[in-house]
């Protein structure tokens, strides 16, 4: 089988060739004989009933300085396509939902992946409050009151944007901790959202497990270990990947939400998990599967392709 493939992300001649999934996704894409198509989100075109989008075909190489090449700027038909992958990074702002929108309109003669309608409903730090039995004690609100409360309440909190991404404005409040009502103006002053709250869980200083999920299945995971005081494991901030397995506890995770994520079209999905607390489930553009390779030899990409080379031919 052979796909046309449009991968739909910022740019690629920018990425980290050992650290980028996306890069990952299209280099196995190449080796099975699928053909490569990249555009920017502010490519998007819809003119007249049809969605195009202006971009290139691309060849890519595990060559650092030299990982791609580029065909000639051409706008081309999405509806044309087998495959598209929306993969670029959050925030998971109004672009960004527009964009949703926009790929929902060439559905299902092309597979989307992930699905932008579960993508725009089900947003990361949302999609947890689904399974609360698995997740830690979590708030979402503007109300300086009620955040105080909630903080009285467990003592040490975690507050951060609820649309933000890569560790990025995230604060660990302990009951001591004198700056909660000046940080909430700073994010007040941002944006109008609420911001998500939850119990700080102390075993994060050990790690902050990414386990990584194919059409529902988990097929491994990593340890992501904060840097030396410093409360954020992601890599973006210093986060030192390692090995690890999977507890019982994790499996249990797993099995509960994978059937959700195969129903709704999620088929690369990367979730977090603190001392057995699910924390997130991210659909965006998660990562960690080039470690993941490295660690464990477990070639995530591959199982990826595999399940939508399944869905393509049904």
């Amino acid at each position: 089988m052979s796909l046309s493939v449009a991968l739909q992300m910022d740019p690629i001649e920018h990425v980290s060739i050992d650290a980028d999934s996306s890069f990952r996704i299209g280099l196995e894409a190449q080796a099975r004989g699928h053909r490569l198509f990249q555009y920017t989100p502010d490519g998007l075109i819809f003119d007249e009933g049809r969605l195009f989008a202006r971009g290139r075909d691309i060849t890519l190489r595990r060559e650092q300085g030299n990982h791609v090449s580029f065909g000639e700027w051409r706008r081309a038909e999405l509806s044309e396509f087998d495959v598209i992958w929306l993969r670029q990074d959050p925030p998971f702002d109004m672009s960004y939902v527009t964009t949703t929108h926009l790929l929902d309109r060439v559905q299902p003669d092309v597979l989307v992946v992930n699905d932008p309608f579960w993508v725009r409903n089900l947003p990361e730090k949302l999609f947890v409050l689904d399974f609360p039995g698995l997740t830690p004690p979590t708030m979402i609100a503007r109300d300086v009151e009620s955040i105080r409360e909630f903080r009285a309440r467990h003592q040490e909190i975690i507050i951060k944007p609820l649309y933000g991404n890569g560790g990025a404005g995230v604060f660990h409040l302990p009951q001591a901790d004198a700056n909660l009502s000046a940080l909430l103006e700073l994010f007040g002053g941002i944006n109008r959202e609420p911001v998500i709250v939850q119990k700080y869980l102390s075993a994060v200083v050990k790690g902050d497990k990414r386990i990584i999920l194919v059409d529902g299945e988990a097929v491994g995971a990593i340890n992501r270990v904060p840097a030396q005081g410093e409360a954020r494991s992601n890599m973006h901030v210093g986060g030192r990947p390692e090995k690890v397995g999977l507890t019982e506890r994790e499996r249990e995770i797993c099995a509960e939400i994978g059937p959700v994520l195969r129903e709704k079209g999620l088929i690369f999905v990367g979730i977090d998990v603190i001392d057995g607390w699910l924390t997130e489930i991210n659909v965006t553009s998660p990562t960690g599967i080039q470690e993941l390779e490295r660690f464990d030899g477990i070639n995530a990409a591959a199982l990826i392709w595999e399940a939508i080379e399944r869905r393509r031919s049904l």
